[in-house]
């Protein structure tokens, strides 16, 4: 630290002792261990799991309606704790059934009351005449406010519009007295001299609910387009507008919507923005947009904060494996902030600072920079929480004048969320509030330069152990390769580039490729763009049963050195595969979304998928290649181990034409079995990629052989034939049940019971529970049941919703599916795009019609005509009225057809999604604990799903399979799944001789 840095810090922290010793004595309410919430905080401090409990329990609050609801959640999430529970919540939670249903109602109606009451204190008010009221009291107190309106959850364009007449009606509240209140600090209309006397603060993507990170230019529209009528009636008022910064996901269009607004009324200057000082690229999205400012000379004002989505964003990239966005380090974030504090200051001739912390130490950071570098008062500002930190602001007010508290305002359900929130940044251990006020730190400590904390916390840290590194010549343990990250915009800009690069080869031949050598035949398939069917992908040859015949046969010489090959040479080939996909990640996603109409994110999932069957597949051969020894008797060596049991011939689907397909072929192929590859006819130009790949990784010619054709012409003979040991099937059920029907039968000169590996499709359920949180459960089954058109054999066709929430479930259900946007795929604005081809488009209408006939219809949105006239496409469809007796609640359709049915209890729900032939995949929205540890007993299918959607399972993290009629075999991406395709050998030695036994380590017999 220099000696420049080095005065500024001492008078950073003389100032910083200075503001301690005005506030001494004195403890923000939400501590006060007199009152309910000061020992909830205090509680929730001294015991972790508590302090999760409580806050789980908090959140689902507002949806417990009844007393006896309230009473079994009381018992679920508190009894059994240990004595750190407060007596109210231990009587609630064992003493409910006391003198009958009184005692228990009184104490429900209690407990209800006080969190109502620890919500209001972090709300200024539920209606804009609370609201109102509670700014004109903390006027009275000398402070300045900003309204933010609660409810940042929005899943339709009806949720939207009502949170933003939400503002308009605070906003006319304000608007009748706003005239009538005294300037703080000043005479004449302006607060402090310079300052709106009104100031709202909006979260775009509350006002726009399409908004998403693939669709940069929709979303930044959406949002302005919605927000303006706010912004205008604010302009009319004279009042700010701050815009606030959400999750990551949403920074490009905020940046990009605030720089719209501010060219599009150049003359009005109060319009600001919030940056977060806990993103690694503050320092740039910052200077990147003075740098802006000063270009087109328009001043900007900048209110900066910690962020309070830490949690979220890192353990969202963690679970994507996306490098962390956040600091890790608390003192990293404090750096930061007094970092880009300075920059901002720096740059007060055009930009006004609104500085947002309770931290002693970087308020005081502040203050001392804009005092060396003599900026203006008007030029930047202090801004607290209302309802957090009463002293702070106490302290701020006596010493800095101009302090602004942030005032959330609405009902108390998204309120509920906010408070939690709160609560939790509140009492972590890294708070400042938590450390100062409940820990009652060191004084120094709380003020010493970040800088100085972070180099303790590292060298405190614990050492990497070295023993943990992948020793030299293994491979790293499996990790899922991550999803596409649209906020980052070489990812957008890659598909529509590779789009255009495919598109030139349209039309192009592609062969048969067998033994190495390209076939081509008279018979081919044209395979269409199913948005628009007269652009022609290619044209596909088709193989006959001459062709399958070559194919076995040259799959058959191969087998006999290929099954000979070591595993972690085999495995090898998997591993350079791999990367070419990854080298090849848009082609290969491009091409998806022209020929089977996935969307990006979709394609995308689908070539990463492929990629992680063949690295996980590739490390399962090498952990089951080694020979185990078998048991440890004296004087005999027992190994065992696996050959591939022979020719492998894999029929793929077209849903995820390259994932299914790569992991059924390369599970047979590292396992020692050569390949004959037959692709769906309506996905061949897809696969045909694996040709390509395994030419790239230098596959032996006949190892892997590509042999598209129509089914009825060759699909009974490649099941049929003698030489053909193992079947891996993905598709329908009908399909699959002929397989092996016709694969148990023995032909001539067949040598072994051919294998039959058949996954084969769901009729899929998700239940809402009465406590399910719908901000989550509406999207969830959205995406379950909508994404890629409901063409998933996971796919949601059923949502069982219990009767309590059943209205409203179902209208925002409606709401948000009329909100969504139908059209091509390669549009990223759309939702949902056409089916996969004419045929399936011919089945879905069939199924439209039986679902017409047996419920009532919720919602029919259809693609624009402009679309509808060129492409495949079926209308989104959702029934209710259905019982599990209809047809459509039986009959698997593959399309985006949905059903709603109502229980009238959680049993009942249970009953109802496992009241089909199928067992494949289901879902359960639920924050009871012990609905969801029965639903994970007695709700059986193979995946299961809680509070998450009924799709996108990983390979190894989801191991995918079912059981009843969706499919024979063990799970995909799961750790039994290869040998599936070997057969077990066992060899055993007499090692005596003479009556000698060479003796091993490995004998536990040895003393």
């Amino acid at each position: 630290m220099n000696a420049e840095v080095s005065t500024l810090d001492n008078k950073v922290i003389e100032r910083g002792k200075q503001f301690f010793d005005s506030i001494s004595g004195e403890a923000p309410s939400v501590f006060n261990k007199g009152w309910w919430t000061g020992k909830v905080m205090d509680w929730s401090m001294k015991n972790e799991d508590f302090k999760v409990q409580m806050f789980r329990f908090v959140d689902v609050l507002p949806y417990l309606n009844t007393s006896e609801s309230l009473s079994r959640h009381i018992e679920e999430y508190f009894a059994g704790e240990d004595s750190n529970i407060p007596d109210v919540l231990k009587w609630g939670a064992t003493k409910t059934g006391f003198g009958g249903g009184l005692v228990a109602k009184v104490l429900n109606k209690t407990i209800r009351s006080n969190i109502e009451g620890m919500a209001r204190q972090f709300i200024i008010g539920q209606k804009s005449k609370e609201a109102v009221k509670g700014i004109r009291k903390l006027r009275k107190d000398g402070f300045a406010f900003v309204l933010d309106l609660l409810g940042e959850a929005t899943v339709s364009h009806e949720e939207a519009a009502a949170y933003r007449d939400g503002y308009l009606e605070v906003l006319d509240a304000i608007e009748k007295e706003y005239k009538k209140w005294d300037a703080l600090d000043a005479s004449g209309d302006l607060d402090w001299g310079h300052a709106p006397k009104i100031n709202v603060a909006v979260k775009p993507s509350a006002f726009y609910s399409q908004s998403k990170p693939v669709d940069l230019e929709g979303t930044v529209q959406g949002m302005m387009d919605a927000i303006e009528p706010v912004y205008k009636k604010i302009m009319d008022m004279g009042g700010f507008m701050c815009i606030d910064m959400e999750a990551l996901k949403y920074k490009e269009p905020t940046v990009e919507m605030y720089k719209r607004f501010r060219k599009k009324y150049p003359d009005y200057p109060h319009l600001g923005i919030v940056f977060q000082a806990y993103l690694r690229s503050v320092d740039d999205d910052v200077s990147g947009l003075l740098d802006w400012a000063r270009s087109e000379n328009l001043p900007i004002s900048i209110r900066l904060v910690k962020g309070a989505y830490w949690d979220y964003e890192t353990v969202l990239a963690k679970q994507n494996d996306w490098p962390v966005p956040v600091w890790t380090h608390k003192p990293e974030s404090d750096m930061a902030f007094e970092r880009v504090s300075r920059m901002i200051l720096e740059n007060n001739d055009i930009c006004h600072f609104a500085c947002a912390s309770h931290n002693i130490r970087s308020i005081s950071s502040v203050m001392e920079v804009a005092n060396e570098l003599g900026v203006p008062e008007e030029k930047y500002e202090f801004q607290v929480l209302y309802g957090m930190a009463e002293p702070v602001r106490k302290g701020l007010r006596n010493v800095a004048k101009r302090v602004r508290l942030y005032c959330p305002y609405g009902d108390l359900i998204p309120g509920m969320a906010y408070l939690v929130r709160r609560l939790l940044e509140n009492t972590a251990n890294e708070s400042f509030l938590k450390q100062t006020f409940a820990d009652e730190a060191d004084v120094s400590r709380l003020l010493e330069n970040p800088e100085l904390t972070l180099e303790r916390e590292l060298a405190a840290k614990p050492k990497n152990n070295p023993g943990n590194k992948t020793p030299e010549g293994e491979l790293p343990p499996f990790n899922n390769f991550p999803p596409a990250d649209f906020t980052v915009k070489e990812e957008r800009d890659g598909f529509p580039a590779s789009m255009a690069k495919i598109r030139k080869d349209f039309g192009k031949r592609y062969p048969l490729y067998i033994g190495g050598q390209e076939i081509v035949t008279d018979d081919t398939l044209d395979s269409y763009n199913p948005a628009d069917t007269s652009e022609i992908i290619g044209s596909v040859c088709q193989a006959g049963v001459a062709e399958v015949d070559k194919a076995v046969a040259t799959a058959k010489q191969a087998y006999l050195d290929w099954r000979d090959v070591e595993p972690k040479e085999r495995a090898q080939y998997l591993l350079k595969a791999s990367q070419y996909l990854k080298d090849n990640m848009y082609d290969l996603c491009a091409l998806q979304v022209l020929e089977v109409g996935k969307q990006w994110d979709q394609a995308q999932a689908d070539v990463a998928e492929a990629i992680d069957f063949l690295e996980y597949y590739a490390r399962e051969m090498i952990r089951l290649g080694a020979p185990r020894r078998m048991g440890n008797a004296p004087g005999e060596y027992s190994q065992y181990f696996y050959q591939g049991k022979g020719v492998a011939a894999v029929i793929a689907p077209w849903n995820f034409p390259l994932a299914i397909s790569v992991g059924m072929v390369s599970a047979a192929i590292v396992s020692g079995c050569p390949v004959v590859y037959k692709p769906a006819g309506i996905s061949s130009a897809v696969g045909y990629g694996i040709v390509e790949m395994f030419k790239a990784a230098g596959l032996p010619d006949g190892v892997f052989n590509y042999c598209p054709g129509r089914g009825s012409v060759m699909g009974d003979h490649l099941v049929d034939h003698p030489d053909v040991s193992v079947i891996a099937f993905t598709g329908s059920m009908e399909v699959g049940l002929r397989i092996q029907e016709r694969a148990a039968k023995v032909h001539p000169g067949q040598e072994q019971c051919k294998k039959v590996i058949a996954e084969m499709g769901g009729k899929n359920g998700i239940i809402i529970d009465d406590d399910a949180d719908l901000d989550e459960a509406v999207l969830g089954v959205l995406y379950a049941a909508f994404g890629f058109q409901g063409q998933k054999c996971s796919a949601c066709s059923r949502a069982i919703v219990l009767g309590s929430i059943y209205d409203r479930f179902i209208h925002r259900l409606k709401e948000a599916a009329a909100s969504i946007k139908l059209g091509p795929a390669e549009d990223p604005t759309n939702y949902m795009g056409p089916v996969v081809d004419k045929a399936a488009q011919k089945n879905v209408l069939e199924y439209c019609k039986i679902a017409e006939q047996e419920g009532s219809v919720v919602i029919k949105h259809e693609a624009p005509a402009e679309y509808r006239d060129k492409g495949c496409y079926a209308p989104l469809l959702v029934v209710d009225g259905i019982t599990k007796d209809h047809r459509i609640a039986q009959e698997e359709v593959f399309g985006p057809v949905l059903s709603i049915m109502r229980a009238k209890d959680f049993d009942e729900a249970l009953d109802i999604a496992n009241s089909t032939r199928f067992a494949l995949t289901g879902a359960v929205y639920s924050r009871s604990p012990k609905h969801l540890e029965k639903a994970s007993r007695e709700f059986r299918v193979g995946n299961l799903y809680l509070n998450k959607p009924s799709v996108g399972a990983l390979v190894e993290r989801h191991a995918f399979g079912g059981f009843k009629m969706s499919g024979v075999g063990s799970k995909a991406g799961g750790p039994d799944y290869l040998l599936q395709f070997m057969d077990p050998r066992l060899v055993c030695e007499n090692t005596m001789r003479r009556g000698f036994a060479p003796i091993s380590e490995d004998d536990d017999w040895v003393a």
